[in-house]
């Protein structure tokens, strides 16, 4: 049986950056916080600005709400709106963001390199995060539910369920609200 964990947005308390740009939710530092491999937040953009640069890092981005950010990346410059598939790129990259149209809340998750290939994908329904994993999770931007191990487990808007378990059944995602799932292999 697979040991799974839920995290709250609503219990994270906003960090606000140095720069003054915006705040983060940290739902996820695992194993710990002092020393992550797997990273999971929710930022609000506030303001124009550079990301922070997390050398060793593989990052993936996607936006959950707003109208949308501009990443400036050494390939060129990146829309992302929040129908768009969430990016990936070298989190030692700071790329400036320019905001389309107001605030923006963005979903991160930050991987260590030398633990495992990450993944973020937009979870349509009936998607399924298969059990050949190191980590995985789903998190809810609206309400969804995941079927894991013949029972089901119901997320609000800002649940993150995750497990590290290698438990080889795969996870089934349905619901109504849009979600993620994340994966390190």
């Amino acid at each position: 049986m697979t040991d799974i964990h839920r995290s709250r947005l609503a219990q994270a308390r906003p960090q606000p950056w140095r720069n003054g740009g915006g705040s983060t939710r940290e739902l996820l530092a695992w194993p710990q916080v002092q020393a992550w491999q797997v990273r999971v937040s929710v930022a609000r953009i506030d303001a124009d600005g550079p990301f922070s640069a997390f050398p060793g890092v593989d990052r993936w981005f996607a936006v959950l709400a707003g109208a949308g950010v501009v990443l400036a990346l050494p390939e060129g410059q990146r829309r992302l709106l929040p129908a768009s598939r969430p990016l990936a790129f070298d989190g030692a990259l700071a790329p400036g963001c320019t905001l389309v149209d107001g605030p923006t809340d963005d979903l991160n998750l930050m991987v260590r390199r030398g633990i495992g290939q990450a993944e973020m994908w937009r979870a349509e329904p009936g998607a399924s995060i298969d059990g050949a994993t190191r980590w995985r999770a789903v998190y809810a931007a609206g309400p969804v539910a995941v079927d894991i191990d013949f029972r089901t487990e119901t997320l609000a808007a800002g649940d993150l369920l995750w497990s590290d378990s290698d438990d080889p059944e795969p996870w089934l995602v349905h619901g109504t609200g849009p979600a993620f799932c994340l994966a390190v292999r």
